[in-house]
C-alpha cells in the first residue's frame, strides 16, 4: 500500500526536529524520545502530568523556533538554529541554559518561558494520550501546489511520512488499524493543524498560508493523522505500511 519514507521525532516539544533510520515503537507510548521534554511558559506550573500546548513554547506562537534542528547524543541534545551558536544540553539539568538560549528567538509579547520539564511517560505531544503523527508524502506534495511552493515535511512536526498513497488519503483511515514494520497501530484522529505550519523551517519566517491553502482547496485544516500503538514492534525506513 505505501511505505515509511521518513521518521522523526522532536525531543523537546516544539523545539528541535530529528531524522531516524528506525525506531523500536512501544504500546501506549509515544516514538521514543518524542516529546520528551517541554518548556512552560507564563505561570504554568510543573504537575507530572500531560498539560495542554498552550502552557508551552510552540511554533504557533514564535515561529523561529521552526527552524531549529536535534540531534541526540550521549552527552544530551545538540540544538541548531541559524541564528544561534550550536549548544549541546542535558535536558534534566541545563532547563536554565537551554530557556536563555531560546530566549532571543522567542517573541517578547508572548508568555516568558519558565522552565525546562520532563514529560509523562505518554509524552507531551497535543494529544492528552500517547500518539503517534503519520503524514503522506502525497498530501504534502498536493498542499504544496496549492501553496505555490514546495513545503518542508518538518513544518507539520509529524512522526511518519509514508510514500505510495493518494492524496490525503490518510483522512479516512481513524478507526483502522495499520501495520508498519512489524508494530500495529490504531489510527485514531485527524490533526488539525495550526499556524506553525506556516513557517519555514529553514528560515523560521512565515512564508507559506497553509492554513488558508487547506481551507480554500479542501474545506477543512486536517494534515495527517493521530494513532497509538496497540502492538510493539520495530519500524524502519522502506518498511511497507499495510491497512489490516
Amino acid at each position: 500500500m505505501g511505505r515509511v519514507a521518513q521518521i522523526w521525532r522532536h525531543p523537546i516539544k516544539g523545539i528541535g526536529a530529528e531524522p531516524l533510520d528506525r525506531v523500536d515503537a512501544a504500546v501506549d507510548r509515544p516514538l521514543p524520545g518524542d516529546r520528551a521534554f517541554a518548556v512552560l511558559t507564563g505561570s504554568a506550573e510543573d504537575t507530572g502530568a500531560w498539560q495542554p500546548c498552550r502552557n508551552f513554547m510552540r511554533g504557533c506562537y514564535g515561529p523561529e523556533l521552526m527552524a531549529i534542528g536535534a540531534e541526540s547524543g550521549a552527552d544530551g541534545i545538540t540544538l541548531r538554529h541559524p541564528k544561534r551558536p550550536e549548544i549541546t544540553v542535558d535536558p534534566r539539568k541545563d532547563g536554565a541554559e537551554l530557556i536563555d538560549w531560546l530566549r532571543p528567538l522567542w517573541p517578547e509579547e508572548q508568555k516568558a518561558p519558565k522552565a525546562l520539564v520532563a514529560a509523562p511517560p505518554e509524552g507531551m505531544a497535543d494529544a492528552s494520550y500517547a500518539s503517534v503523527a503519520i503524514l503522506g508524502l502525497a498530501s504534502l506534495d498536493a498542499l504544496s501546489e496549492a501553496c505555490g511552493m514546495a513545503l518542508d515535511p518538518r513544518r507539520f512536526r509529524g512522526n511518519v511520512w509514508l510514500s505510495g498513497l493518494e492524496p490525503f488519503e490518510e483522512l479516512d483511515w481513524p478507526g483502522r488499524r495499520l501495520r508498519l514494520g512489524t508494530a500495529e497501530l490504531e489510527v485514531v484522529e485527524r490533526i488539525d493543524r495550526c499556524r506553525a505550519t506556516e513557517a519555514n523551517p529553514e528560515t523560521g519566517e512565515r512564508d507559506a498560508r497553509t492554513l488558508l491553502a487547506l481551507r480554500k482547496g479542501w474545506g477543512h485544516l486536517a494534515f495527517g493523522v493521530k494513532a497509538r500503538v496497540v502492538t510493539a514492534g520495530q519500524v524502519a525506513l522502506d518498511d511497507e505500511a499495510v491497512l489490516i
